[in-house]
């Protein structure tokens, strides 16, 4: 499944419900659909705040949701601020305090990060996550 949102917080929720939805084809169990959310809404914002520095919907990031052989990878595209790899590790847990916990989450709920080069997009982000 292949789909395009304009760059917006506003999308997050349409963006959970594509995920919920293409997931439950699938018949994967509602805690794993919950933490896939919650680890894509982490990397949209990332996105939306990081790559496009704010919220605007003339931006755009592209979706691609695949399942195969009972893993699932959610692939994100975006034209944004080229993402330096180095830069990006969660904060320590010991400086609490409120954002900045998406790497961390993402981290956590996702088996897989990685970040691919693109030809038509300057951002390829891939999130995977074996459903057993």
């Amino acid at each position: 499944m292949k789909k395009s949102y304009p760059a917006t917080l506003s999308n997050l929720k349409k963006i959970r419900a594509t995920i919920k939805d293409f997931l439950k084809i699938y018949e994967v169990d509602l805690k794993i659909i919950k933490n896939i959310q919650l680890a894509v809404d982490e990397a949209v914002t990332n996105i939306i705040k990081h790559a496009y520095k704010g919220d605007n919907k003339n931006n755009i990031i592209k979706i691609e949701l695949e399942l195969k052989n009972k893993k699932f990878q959610i692939h994100l595209y975006d034209n944004g601020i080229k993402v330096n790899k180095k830069n990006i590790k969660p904060r320590s847990l010991d400086n609490i305090k409120p954002g900045g916990l998406g790497i961390y989450f993402i981290d956590q709920l996702m088996d897989e990060t990685k970040y691919l080069k693109s030809n038509k997009w300057i951002n390829h982000l891939v999130l995977k996550k074996n459903i057993i």
